[in-house]
């Protein structure tokens, strides 16, 4: 067996410093990309790795979900510690319940990671064997759900193949760019996954951000506006600044990425909703505004749903800055039912006007409580004319 090594995954400059002064009583430390690359080498060089420390959010792609993955890889069991900018006290609670050996929150002491990690090191097998895990009831989708969910999409995609060949087109010649682009998303038992969409935006849209403001449209009372804040890295939220220049949470098209939490920011500050859009956004591209107002920019997410990730009917997954703070018994409930592509909320609210965080929340907890596939076909019944509503949603 080769040497022992502490993985360090997505360590900033910052961080790799803390860690190169801590006394691991020599162990050695491995520097990793990311939880792909640790995985891959794990497997390919049988590497002999005794702990993990990962510099991410809790509910980021290398927080709890990467332990959770590579243990249903069959990878060795061993501590795994997460190095963070913030964590409330309930993501606190949720991390260690799911097995996660402990959480630093920047700014840290060398001597408190050095002295933790050695300990949990020292201790694993013992730690290991009495540490009762907290078990969260994980959905399983029934076989009929999943029969037609691979039916129905399979079916969709190949008749309307003709169509999504002339999108691609239409895409492809309006605007230089990716057809497609993907965000993380937080699915059925705080999975996270690919989540695919036509590009219905120009590929600097966030670079635009700041020329919003001046548009009469958004001129509140309030002055929402005016409170988006100009700085010389428009795409990235100040969350992400802080960090340094790393994204936390990054929308995907090809080699281009932006911020979505620093674009939801805006949205609420020059909308003051969450859920209402940016009307005549000239961001959006005129195919982007026609696929947007007829749905067919969610049409990539079937593909989705022959891969497992969601079904056709479901609760739609949440970005990570929002699933983050939906760990409470209230709230997490949601996640317990199949992600969606269409769901109760959207069929009980979309264009009817605006809808609280609340509202939304409970309608998702009461499909939680009561879908079923009698419940989805319904359900799909009522999506149907709701995608030919006039208002962009």
């Amino acid at each position: 067996m080769s040497d022992p090594i502490i993985a360090i995954l997505n360590a900033d400059e910052a961080t790799k410093e803390l860690l190169a002064s801590c006394d691991f009583k020599g162990v050695a430390v491995k520097h990793f990309q990311n939880g792909l690359d640790l995985s891959n080498q794990w497997e390919q060089n049988a590497l002999n790795v005794t702990a993990i420390i990962s510099q991410t959010e809790i509910m980021g792609a290398s927080g709890v979900s990467l332990m959770e993955a590579l243990h249903n890889k069959k990878f060795p069991r061993v501590p795994f510690f997460i190095i963070t900018l913030y964590a409330k006290e309930n993501m606190m609670k949720f991390s260690l319940d799911a097995g996660v050996s402990d959480v630093f929150v920047i700014p840290i002491k060398p001597k408190s990671i050095e002295t933790r990690v050695n300990f949990i090191i020292e201790r694993w097998a013992s730690i290991d064997t009495n540490l009762k895990r907290k078990v969260y009831k994980t959905y399983k989708t029934p076989f009929a759900k999943r029969l037609f969910d691979i039916v129905f999409a399979g079916s969709v995609l190949l008749v309307l193949s003709p169509i999504l060949l002339l999108v691609i087109l239409a895409v492809r010649l309006e605007s230089k760019g990716p057809v497609f682009y993907y965000s993380l998303r937080v699915g059925t038992g705080y999975r996270i996954f690919k989540f695919f969409k036509f590009r219905s935006m120009y590929v600097n849209a966030d670079q635009r951000l700041k020329d919003l403001k001046h548009l009469n449209q958004y001129s509140s009372g309030t002055g929402g506006a005016e409170k988006v804040k100009e700085d010389n890295s428009p795409v990235l939220c100040d969350e992400c600044i802080s960090l340094g220049s790393k994204c936390r949470f990054p929308v995907y098209a090809d080699n281009n990425s932006w911020c979505e939490k620093k674009y939801s920011v805006f949205k609420k500050a020059t909308a003051n909703s969450a859920f209402i859009k940016i009307k005549d956004d000239p961001r959006v591209t005129k195919v982007g505004k026609i696929l947007r107002n007829t749905s067919i920019d969610e049409l990539p997410q079937l593909v989705n749903v022959l891969i497992g990730d969601m079904s056709i009917v479901g609760n739609r997954p949440l970005p990570l800055y929002e699933a983050e703070k939906l760990t409470t018994d209230k709230y997490a409930l949601r996640f317990v039912a199949p992600a969606g592509i269409t769901g109760l909320w959207q069929v009980e609210k979309r264009g009817k006007g605006e809808m609280s965080e609340e509202e939304r929340l409970m309608l998702d907890n009461n499909y939680a409580l009561n879908h079923s596939f009698l419940y989805d076909i319904g359900l799909i019944l009522k999506t149907i004319p709701a995608l030919f509503q006039k208002e962009s949603v």
